[in-house]
């Protein structure tokens, strides 16, 4: 396969440019972090404008790989709307056409299945209560039971059920998802989910006996995520680790 992307930046808008390497990055890190799955789940940025536009990988790159041309310009359908040499899994973007299509605010869906989430999805009482990174999943989770592989648009009702108005989503015995009103806050979402996991699994296999957050020091736990990041959650950190990427490999810039 030709990882070679052409270069689309010509045909594209100042604003969709800077989204798309957004979403490069995006990609990126979660490679980096290693909560990607081979080429397999998505991560989908909806593009201004009254279109349901939205940008998403093409099928069957790494996540380490996708640069910001190489982003597959589709509509709520998985059509592509922007000539491109790539494909794009269609059934792969039902998850994520389903939460689009609800939620205005949903503009960046970060979908994984790492390890550590699909250990913890697996679990009876799923998140727990044990670090201080859970106190701000916990404060906007919701869950959603196991129907197989998410092919089937009648499960789409569904899912934006079970999420309602949440930022964190924990599809049981499958994975993880967040959502976000810009790519930057749905990338801390996945950070501090992913962070709670692995933190409880830690805790569980180093002892039986753990120690719980009380429930009066959830409340209140977002808004203090938005008074230790000035108000500007993901914003504060996305300058830094678009620097880390650069250092380690510009080349989601092109």
């Amino acid at each position: 396969m030709n990882t070679t992307a052409p270069d689309v930046k010509s045909k594209v808008s100042d604003e969709e440019w800077k989204l798309r390497v957004d979403l490069a990055a995006c990609y990126r890190l979660v490679a980096h972090y290693h909560w990607d799955d081979l080429v397999f789940t998505h991560i989908s940025a909806r593009l201004p404008g009254p279109e349901h536009h939205f940008l998403i990988n093409p099928y069957g790159w790494t996540f380490d790989e996708i640069t910001a041309s190489s982003l597959v310009k589709i509509d709520l359908d998985g059509r592509k709307v922007l000539e491109s040499p790539y494909e794009i899994n269609p059934a792969g973007f039902t998850i994520h056409s389903a939460i689009h299509a609800a939620r205005d605010d949903a503009k960046c869906i970060i979908h994984t299945h790492s390890l550590n989430g699909v250990a913890v999805s697996a679990t009876k009482h799923g998140v727990l209560p044990l670090s201080q990174q859970a106190t701000f999943v916990l404060s906007s989770l919701g869950y959603h039971d196991y129907e197989g592989v998410a092919l089937n648009s009648e499960e789409k009702p569904r899912l934006v059920r079970d999420l309602g108005d949440r930022l964190f989503f924990m599809l049981r015995n499958h994975g993880l998802l967040t959502v976000g009103p810009t790519i930057a806050d749905a990338f801390l979402a996945m950070y501090l989910f992913e962070s709670a996991c692995t933190i409880q699994l830690r805790a569980q296999a180093a002892s039986p006996e753990l120690i719980s957050i009380e429930p009066k020091v959830l409340e209140g736990a977002m808004m203090m995520a938005k008074m230790a990041t000035r108000g500007g959650m993901g914003a504060l950190p996305w300058p830094a680790l678009l620097r880390k990427l650069d250092k380690l490999d510009p080349s989601f810039r092109t």
